[in-house]
């Protein structure tokens, strides 16, 4: 077992798979010290964590193995599979079907993306971002040198639009935006002409403008408010919005160059601190080196994800590794922005680090498939052969 363990380093990014072990590793170590100071010296956030993280790095070593070629001309399957979890959200409120709640509301925010099982929660809609990068890039490579023609890129533009328009039927507009996201940069990986592009980008700010004035209410109204409080923080009239930015803000501000130190009994209370905000919680306990340790991580797995990309044999596996990296990048700039009060709350976790079983697991399998594409890339090139 050793044996075979040592032979699939050699020849697997064992320096990706190593940043993203870091990087589960810090997040622990601060859910720990979130549980002790703001949780009652609860760690059950921290075990879930650690869970996941080892059931991640497994499966991300199990899918690596796996050709990602054949995962994606097997889209049919995981797509019914993905999407048939995410519909019934789209209609299901708190519905309970035995043990199961379907179309959970786990934040309070008429978000009723998840699945309750027993004491469990899961958010389909992580398996699906999966599936869409899978579908995309095949989708992609199917059309490869004819992205820019019209028909081509009216079902490509369907391809991207209708999840996002289904997740944003949830509630969940946070993970909806990311999805736009992957689309556009796999869009332009796959060879979307950059004038077309940037166009396209142009009439699409100047038609949601005009579709938010003359419908104000497809907005809801905690949305809208959310939108004030980063523009006016101070305002007494937001001051209940505002709170948990607030919060955040102070405590990166007092974190100071080292940070206040983990594991205190008295740290600045920062609602959702385990979650969305664990950058800011992270950032106060840790201060400016902390933070930026974390964002040095994150960098370095972006740029690995890139690395393969670019390494890659085919265009499949280029806009695989592509789509995985847009994920991680999108997560990291809105959560973080979020954090640094810049951005709208919008409920999206950063990667790695924001506690979530299944959003944990699902970056890992995407961390698999970016494997995937390398060991097909170093074996092209001799650098490694099958593990057997």
């Amino acid at each position: 077992m050793f044996t075979l363990a040592r032979r699939y380093l050699r020849r697997a990014d064992a320096p990706y798979l190593l940043l993203c072990v870091l990087c589960s590793a810090l997040s622990v170590l601060v859910l720990m010290s979130v549980g002790h100071s703001q949780l009652g010296g609860s760690n059950n956030k921290a075990s879930v964590q650690l869970i996941a993280s080892l059931l991640g790095v497994m499966l991300a070593i199990i899918v690596s193995t796996v050709d990602y070629r054949a995962l994606a001309r097997a889209w049919p399957l995981h797509a019914v599979v993905a999407w048939g979890l995410v519909l019934p959200t789209l209609f299901l409120r708190n519905v309970q079907a035995g043990f199961v709640i379907i179309g959970y509301d786990a934040g309070g925010t008429s978000n009723y993306s998840w699945y309750k099982v027993g004491g469990m929660t899961f958010q389909p809609a992580e398996l699906a971002k999966i599936s869409f990068i899978l579908t995309l890039a095949w989708h992609l490579d199917r059309v490869r040198g004819r992205v820019n023609r019209p028909l081509n890129l009216l079902a490509l533009l369907v391809h991207i639009l209708l999840p996002v328009l289904a997740i944003h039927i949830q509630g969940d507009d946070g993970t909806a935006l990311v999805f736009a996201g992957i689309g556009v940069i796999m869009l332009f990986a796959g060879g979307l002409s950059i004038p077309l592009a940037l166009g396209g980008l142009g009439l699409a700010g100047v038609g949601g403008a005009v579709l938010l004035a003359a419908r104000p209410d497809l907005l809801k109204g905690y949305q809208f408010q959310r939108i004030l409080a980063v523009l006016h923080p101070e305002d007494p009239a937001l001051a209940d919005i505002a709170y948990q930015q607030n919060k955040a803000a102070m405590a990166i501000g007092t974190g100071g160059l080292t940070g206040q130190g983990l594991f205190l009994d008295h740290s600045i209370f920062i609602p959702n601190a385990w979650n969305d905000f664990i950058f800011s919680y992270l950032a106060n306990a840790m201060g400016f080196l902390g933070g930026m340790a974390v964002l040095a991580l994150l960098f370095g797995v972006m740029a690995r994800t890139l690395r393969t990309a670019a390494a890659s044999v085919d265009l499949l596996g280029r806009l695989i590794a592509a789509g995985v990296f847009a994920a991680l990048f999108w997560q990291c700039v809105i959560n973080i922005g979020m954090n640094l009060q810049v951005l709208p709350v919008i409920g999206v976790t950063l990667p790695f680090f924001s506690a979530g079983g299944s959003s944990v697991v699902m970056v890992y399998l995407s961390v698999g498939l970016v494997m995937s594409v390398g060991l097909t890339a170093r074996r092209n090139k001799g650098l490694a052969e099958p593990i057997e």
